[in-house]
């Protein structure tokens, strides 16, 4: 008969509680209700889950395996980390395990699973749209997160998206923008709301008011974002001077709605970018946009995961500088 080896993980999804806890009732570590450890245990007995003390007693047998998790594989912002945590880690002797994860937090935790097994020293995690990401004390072993702040974290690593915001805005006002659209993922993550923050800076630094129905929230794909622009359109007209999109795709959108409705840029309307992708150099008009430095992110997570797993670092913020790109879109 075949049985399945169930892990912290399955046992967490069954007791309806995170990993963490289950990790706290395993340990006795207390944090938790009476009702809370009856469950878990109940769960834990009834699918005859063992804590393996062999498997604990592994980790001191360096691996020299790290594991990355990735929302997105093909999105160039994430394939740019990637790259570069490839090559910092091979200078340092460890091989890079990939996991794409395709923002299903189901195969987030399969992925989570199969490095666990494969005793990887330590996990660099790229947020995506997860509520409840991987918990560092629930597998004893050092996790660094990049780009999206997740809840209660050690190690997070993430461009000064504030910043990034504030110097598209300011480049558009510079440019004589007065009546600025912020055209953003509807996703809440937290680096929306930063770049959101910085363009209100902005705003307000040149004394502009902000309207609310300045603010554009729509879908990040292609599609939703040039059907979102051509209703716009529509409805209210051209009653924009410049747009700050929060990431490229949605300002290649944007800007080709606009293109679209015979509207001219940078001569009727300014745009500015955030990511600084590949296609942006190569559209017409180039577009102005924010560079983040993938590579300091790689350095920075990669130096944080290492001191980690040789316990040399607590709690850090790591915030990486960002810079304007000015092409012709402005």
């Amino acid at each position: 008969m075949e049985h399945h080896k169930y892990n912290i993980i399955d046992i967490a999804r069954l007791a309806q509680v995170s990993t963490a806890t289950v990790s706290r009732v395993l340990h006795e570590k207390g944090g938790y209700s009476r009702q809370t450890e009856l469950r878990v245990r109940r769960v834990i007995e009834e699918y005859g889950f063992q804590l393996n003390k062999n498997a604990q007693g592994l980790r001191t047998q360096r691996s020299r395996n790290i594991g990355v998790i990735v929302p997105d594989i093909t999105n160039e912002f994430f394939a740019r980390i990637i790259r570069n945590l490839e090559l910092f880690f091979l200078k340092h002797q460890y091989s890079v395990l990939i996991c794409d994860s395709h923002e299903d937090i189901e195969i987030e935790q399969l992925h989570i699973r199969n490095l666990m097994e494969q005793q990887v020293e330590g996990i660099i995690y790229i947020s995506g749209q997860n509520a409840n990401p991987i918990q560092e004390s629930a597998f004893s072993i050092p996790v660094v997160y990049i780009d999206r702040k997740p809840e209660d974290v050690h190690i997070f690593v993430h461009s000064d998206n504030r910043q990034g915001g504030y110097l598209a805005a300011r480049e558009l006002i510079q440019k004589q923008c007065r009546r600025i659209l912020l055209l953003r993922d509807q996703k809440r993550a937290s680096t929306i709301r930063q770049r959101r923050s910085g363009y209100l800076e902005a705003l307000e630094e040149a004394d502009i008011s902000f309207h609310e129905d300045w603010e554009i929230m729509t879908k990040s794909d292609y599609t939703s974002v040039f059907t979102t622009v051509t209703q716009l359109l529509s409805d209210k007209g051209c009653f924009f001077d410049g747009v700050f999109a929060t990431n490229d795709n949605m300002a290649l959108a944007c800007l080709n709605a606009l293109h679209a409705q015979n509207i001219q840029v940078p001569e009727q309307v300014k745009i500015v970018g955030f990511d600084n992708v590949s296609i942006s150099q190569f559209c017409h008009p180039a577009l102005t946009t924010i560079t983040q430095n993938t590579e300091l992110m790689a350095e920075a997570a990669g130096d944080a995961l290492l001191k980690r797993i040789h316990h040399a670092l607590e709690k850090q913020e790591f915030i990486i500088p960002v810079s304007l790109c000015i092409r012709e879109s402005t």
